[in-house]
């Protein structure tokens, strides 16, 4: 697949958008009505925040309505915190459903009377065959398939064993029901499909009332009919569903929904498999659904993302019709643009080494003034205390600098961001050779933003008042995978191989007053290391900020083997 950084087209309509105008101009449909039909298996990933993005904003471009319905046709692998996960994504992402939150679960007796109806028209039947015998059966794209001996049980002793079934008599794969529809098909998916199979397990709405359970192939399309869906926008996986999709609708001769597929979105150093994802929740390569390094929608939320940032990517990246590879540089850069705008301004140094400014008297305290956002007129100003001693980035001081180094080394001078320019007259060492004060003079001319501004210098860097700053957490989150394609995995490996072991880095850090008074999933850019979020973790006594992006992307310059 083609790794590609498209740029939308405010003019042109997509496929999916072309097929709507021309159902509402011909008159086949007069309003358009969409769902989206999450499984409650796991946690939503950003592969769906792009068929949320898709099926709401179909439906309010064009004045239609849109369903949030639970496929939950599988008790086995479902669960109530998921459902809660799926219903606060989507609200998030800054769409509503109304009241139109439906189940799968609520068509059960529907969709048992449906399989009825089948097996009364001589399309369905009661199989005896096991699993493997009925995967062996169903022959390959190249050889038919075998039909199964049970194939031809009369209409009578078909419905009597699929009461049966319902009843409980029948352990797991003892019975299923499925579809009679042509076994020499070249499309796998009419090999008589399986529609109904037995589970001996409590369902989460329905309790115990039924053991048995109808296929998702069997629901998706009769649960559109029966919601009225006019456009069933799924991804391209479903595309050789279609016409299984079709022969349902057509058999039960119902309201014929029309299934439309596009491509799926495949992000770089990003897997989308739910099994996968899972895998690194239960095996604790991540602290849970949430963890800031995962591609879930709540990962991304945790992390700092914003909703705009994802919505507008999901309007650049588009709709097309093949697969292809998003560069996930492009959903960070969607997040800058929206940050940027939005993001109130803060120092903070995340790995501090003290400056003493030894000609600043040790009892003055000076007041700077700085923007909140420069970017909004109405933001107001933050004030940023000065002393005589402060914290600078480490990586600010060079002992030896190489050319073209214009920050802080012996010597040198550079520009106190909004305060002064300085002079590094000295360093002291630890025993170890460390670092752990620098000792510097300033210039009392050099005040920012005064009139009597004597010179300039090529450096500027930022710090923070040892008096005043607040002690911080920082966790300096990274890609999870060291590979563009952790999917694609040489022989002998897994995904998991491809785990960046340096995904998280936890420092301690300081930050100027203004950013001490916090709400959980606040933000902030810390002016020249990136923008940065308050995580869930924060308490009175220690707020944690998660880096939620770089201000630039730096990603190219690592060594992706390392």
């Amino acid at each position: 697949m083609k790794t590609e950084n498209p740029e939308p087209n405010e003019k042109s309509l997509n496929f999916i958008e072309q097929i709507i105008e021309e159902d509402l101009q011909s008159g086949k449909h007069t309003r358009i009505h969409t769902r989206f039909p999450p499984e409650p298996n796991g946690y939503l990933h950003i592969g769906h925040a792009k068929s949320i993005c898709l099926n709401f904003g179909l439906a309010l471009k064009y004045g239609g309505l849109t369903n949030l319905r639970f496929d939950d046709t599988n008790p086995v692998a479902e669960d109530v915190e998921y459902v809660d996960s799926i219903r606060e994504d989507v609200k998030w992402l800054g769409f509503d459903w109304e009241d139109r939150e439906y189940y799968a679960s609520d068509y059960f007796d529907t969709l048992y009377e449906y399989a009825i109806k089948l097996i009364k028209k001589g399309k369905a039947y009661v199989c005896e065959l096991s699993p493997e015998e009925i995967s062996s059966n169903r022959g390959t794209p190249t050889r038919p398939g075998i039909e199964s001996p049970f194939r031809n049980r009369s209409v009578e002793e078909n419905l009597k064993l699929f009461e049966d079934m319902k009843k409980g008599l029948f352990q797991k794969g003892e019975r299923v029901l499925r579809a009679k529809i042509d076994m020499a098909s070249p499309n796998m998916h009419m090999r008589d499909p399986i529609i109904y199979r037995i589970i001996h397990t409590h369902h989460h709405r329905t309790g115990d009332k039924w053991c048995i359970y109808p296929s998702y192939d069997f629901a998706h399309g009769q649960c559109d009919s029966l919601e009225n869906i006019t456009h069933s926008i799924c991804t391209l996986e479903f595309e050789v569903h279609r016409p299984l999709y079709e022969w349902f609708i057509k058999e039960l001769e119902i309201f014929p929904s029309r299934q439309i597929e596009f491509a799926r979105l495949n992000l770089t150093y990003t897997v989308m498999s739910k099994r996968k994802l899972l895998q690194l929740v239960e095996e604790k390569y991540v602290s849970g659904w949430d963890d800031p390094r995962m591609p879930t929608i709540s990962g991304f939320r945790r992390r700092g993302y914003t909703a705009a940032s994802i919505r507008n990517f999901a309007e650049r990246i588009g709709v097309a019709k093949r697969d292809n590879v998003i560069d996930v540089a492009l959903l960070e850069f969607s997040l800058r643009d929206d940050l940027n705008k939005i993001a109130p301004r803060a120092m903070a140094v995340i790995n501090p080494v003290k400056l003493i400014i030894t000609n600043y008297p040790a009892d003055k305290t000076e007041i700077f003034e700085a923007k909140i956002n420069p970017e909004d007129e109405n933001s107001g100003k933050r004030h940023i205390p000065f002393t005589n001693t402060l914290y600078i980035e480490r990586d600010d001081f060079m002992e030896n600098p190489p050319d073209k180094f214009f920050r802080l080394s012996v010597g040198k001078e550079v520009r106190l961001k909004y305060a002064y320019i300085i002079k590094c007259e000295s360093i002291v060492k630890d025993a170890s050779g460390e670092i752990t004060e620098i000792h510097c003079t300033y210039d009392p001319d050099t005040k920012s933003g005064s009139e009597n501004m004597s010179r300039k210098v090529k450096g500027t860097i930022h710090w923070v008042s040892v008096k005043d700053a607040a002690e911080i957490e920082v966790r300096l989150f990274d890609r999870l995978f060291i590979t563009e394609s952790p999917d694609d995995v040489e022989e002998g490996k897994t995904f998991k191989d491809y785990l960046n072991s340096n995904a998280l880095n936890v420092l301690k850090g300081y930050v100027e007053p203004f950013a001490k008074n916090v709400n959980i999933l606040d933000k902030f850019q810390f002016e020249r290391l990136g923008y940065f979020c308050v995580d869930k973790d924060s308490t009175k006594e220690k707020i944690v900020f998660n880096r939620t992006v770089t201000l630039k992307d730096t990603w190219a310059k690592v060594n992706k083997n390392a």
